[in-house]
């Protein structure tokens, strides 16, 4: 044969079969032998010239189209609950064309971020261009690198700004993307290690100069992958809602609600008035209505869900919602109308709830206050704002709250005690000041309020046989309780073993530790032996608040979790539209699972963005002596707990004194080999700051001194013996508590 094909001879083969595409399959199918190959590779090549053929490795196909094999990444799913994913070698300067995936039972289960190689389908016509069946699954995303960009002769290394990490990656040439020495970059892992054994990475993004002060926050949100640009469709979803109308709910615009919220609140998501009763009142929360403005399925709730929560930094709000929505429709500003749903909840002299009941609402509140405006009012000060609301609004905010405090005595909720750290920051967000927060009535008035609403949706939810998310926190294990009754031996405390535990034995622990130097240490360690409280289907009870059952309702604007709990608030009363979706319902196990990870994920960014804030503001006091308290002590050195900021700073083992000290995982300390001085939780000592990065959050310090008793800089360790020094009562104590802990467990096994 060997007669060359022409050109529309060749993209009529490739459309017919899809998977022979290579060089080889057209000639074969042409029947292109000997010379005649050079013929058909250089019209090939012509025809990719001329934008006819684009090629991907060694297959040809016409532009716009995706082989029949490929290698896809999940996104997300459309309004109606089917997978979407993208093709991931897209070259074209068009967007990517969007796949639907036609998963099969026996498929696993697959989210975001996961990779599959999938056979794809042409669809013309339909909604979705491509339709793609798993093959197998590959794993999800590479790994992601935040760090700062060294160039070199031929690319560069990108350096981690993980604390207490030394991984490097190296960068090829044309894998820079333009990034500049000294960059904040975010790159993705190419491939394993090279030559030099370290990992190959491409640079993504240029993130600017790290070491600016609005670059800390914007670490922690690259670093951690929380999303923080709305795509344009939800944009223009939120943008083009209206204000709910009356209709059919119940109209509590006479009634004075007001909001009570941080001086800074951008979004104010609940109001509250207290009506006296009798010998109770009459409590009233009520919370802004998202769920009319975010319908299941929907863009804006598909984007919330896969948010989770709002995160918030000391310099910006990562918000879950749309600012239309978040900071506007859906808060409850004053003097203007807005939709919500209001629980009614009656309670005795003692704050016993005798009844409740929920309203499909519109509102409006009468004033919107900051917690230290109602403190002001409450303490004889009110301002021009607080003055004609506080005989009929404020004092019975207060008189309630005096009768819920003798419900929460009663109930005994874990009454831990750790002041919230405020970081202050000037317009430039560089740090001018670290301070902790006062805790006024007025912010405990607004929780238990809070608490006693989310309690009742749960109970409401319950009765009345309703799916929901509920909020658990399980009991801390035996072994998280061993360590706490350890701690607290070597404070002269003691927790009680052999019972049932209940959070009223913690709180006397945290009673007897109050007046004393280890009341922070104590509290610290009550927090670290807690299990982590999550979200499910199913109710296990909530042990910090000793509650039997809780769910989140009162902040839907922030947490996805309350969205679902309004939502099946408005499926179990039937107030028409906009409640639990099938979807939703079969799904409750995934969201719970997801919106608990994007729960930790916040969490674990807000406190790295705080450390690297901590570390920007010590970095002018290297070099000088600090006091604080050991918080914690491992095999490779101990954390001391700064004064004033509350900063953990690290003293490695080299930065202990001259001699050897031996690590007892068991008792929590270490002693040193030639004084016997053990090191203890809960210990004063100072420590000089040798070493504060803020692109980390890495504090190094040395330790100087002990309970007060310095220690010795000599030579060392293992070239001769310090000089013995005087142990101290309090190290003597230590000493003997660790001995005798350490032989209890020897007897023990």
């Amino acid at each position: 044969m060997n007669k060359l094909p022409s050109k529309r001879d060749v993209l009529a083969f490739l459309a017919d079969n899809p998977t022979q595409t290579a060089k080889r399959d057209i000639a074969r199918a042409f029947g292109i032998k000997g010379a005649a190959r050079i013929d058909l590779k250089a019209l090939l090549r012509e025809m990719e010239a001329e934008g006819a053929l684009t090629k991907r490795r060694s297959s040809y196909r016409e532009p716009g189209k995706l082989p029949p094999v490929s290698v896809v990444e999940v996104t997300g799913a459309d309004a109606d609950g089917d997978l979407l994913a993208r093709p991931l070698e897209w070259t074209e300067d068009t967007d990517p064309p969007v796949i639907l995936l036609a998963l099969r039972a026996a498929d696993p289960a697959l989210g975001p971020g996961d990779r599959l190689l999938a056979r794809l389908t042409a669809t013309p016509g339909a909604d979705h261009p491509y339709q793609g069946r798993m093959i197998r699954r590959i794993g999800t995303n590479p790994q992601r690198i935040l760090g700062v960009f060294r160039a070199a002769s031929e690319g560069g290394r990108v350096m981690p700004v993980d604390k207490g990490s030394d991984k490097q990656w190296v960068i090829a040439a044309g894998a820079t993307n333009g990034a500049r020495d000294g960059e904040l970059v975010e790159a993705e892992q190419t491939g394993p290690k090279g030559r030099m054994g370290l990992p190959k990475a491409r640079v993504l993004h240029r993130l600017g100069d790290p070491t600016s002060a609005r670059a800390v926050s914007l670490i922690a949100i690259h670093q951690h992958g929380i999303p923080d640009h709305f795509p344009d469709e939800v944009v223009a979803q939120a943008d083009a809602a209206k204000p709910a109308p009356l209709g059919d709910r119940t109209d509590l615009r006479d009634m004075p609600l007001i909001t009570i919220d941080p001086a800074d609140a951008r979004d104010r998501d609940d109001a509250v008035l207290v009506q006296p009763k009798g010998d109770g009142f009459v409590i009233w929360v009520a919370i802004a209505d998202v769920a009319h403005y975010v319908t299941p399925g929907s863009a804006l709730d598909i984007e919330a869900r896969k948010r989770g929560n709002s995160t918030y930094f000391p310099d910006r709000v990562v918000p879950m919602l749309p600012d239309t929505l978040s900071g506007d429709l859906c808060s409850l500003h004053e003097q203007v109308d807005r939709a919500c749903l209001a629980v009614e909840m009656h309670i005795d002299a003692d704050g016993t709830k005798t009844s409740h009941q929920f309203h499909r609402a519109m509102m409006r509140s009468v004033a919107s206050l900051s917690y230290e405006q109602a403190q002001a009012a409450m303490d004889g000060s009110p301002d021009d704002a607080t003055a004609p609301l506080l005989d009929d609004v404020i004092r019975p905010l207060y008189a309630a709250y005096g009768a819920l405090k003798q419900a929460r005595v009663a109930r005994q909720p874990l009454d831990l005690d750790l002041p919230e750290r405020r970081i202050e920051l000037d317009d430039d967000g560089k740090v001018t000041a670290v301070n902790f927060k006062d805790r006024l009535d007025a912010h405990r008035l607004i929780e238990e309020f809070m608490v006693l609403a989310n309690v009742c949706a749960a109970e409401t939810l319950i009765a009345k046989k309703t799916p929901l998310l509920f909020r658990v926190h399980e009991e801390p294990s035996p072994e998280k309780l061993d360590a706490l009754r350890e701690v607290a031996d070597s404070a002269g405390l003691s927790l009680a073993k052999g019972q049932v535990l209940k959070t009223a034995n913690l709180n006397r622990l945290l009673a007897a530790a109050a007046k004393t130097d280890s009341a922070e240490l104590i509290n610290l360690a009550t927090l670290r032996s807690m299990t982590q409280a999550y979200y499910h289907p199913e109710n296990f009870g909530h042990f910090g608040l000793a509650l039997r059952a809780y769910a989140h309702f009162t902040s839907p604007i922030r947490r996805y979790s309350d969205l679902i709990v309004h939502r099946a608030l408005i499926a179990a009363h039937g107030w028409g539209n906009y409640g639990l979706s099938p979807w939703d319902i079969e799904h409750l196990d995934a969201t719970a699972k997801a919106i608990s990870d994007t729960e930790r994920r916040s969490m674990t960014a807000e406190r790295d963005t705080t450390d690297r804030y901590l570390a920007a503001f010590l970095s002018e006091h290297v070099g000088t002596e600090i006091t604080g308290r050991i918080a914690g002590i491992a095999r490779f050195g101990i954390f001391v707990k700064l004064d004033g900021t509350g900063a953990d700073a690290m003293v490695p083992m080299r930065n202990l004194g001259a001699e050897y000290y031996h690590h007892d995982a068991e008792t929590q300390t270490l002693m040193g080999s030639d004084s016997g001085t053990v090191i203890a939780l809960g210990q004063r000592a100072t420590v000089k700051l040798i070493e504060a990065t803020p692109t980390t959050g890495g504090l190094i310090a040395e330790l100087i001194d002990l309970d007060g008793a310095t220690l010795p800089r000599g030579p060392s360790r293992g070239r001769g013996k310090p000089a013995k020094r005087r142990v101290g009562p309090a190290k003597k104590k230590a000493a003997k508590t660790a001995q005798k802990v350490s032989r209890t467990r020897k007897a023990k096994r």
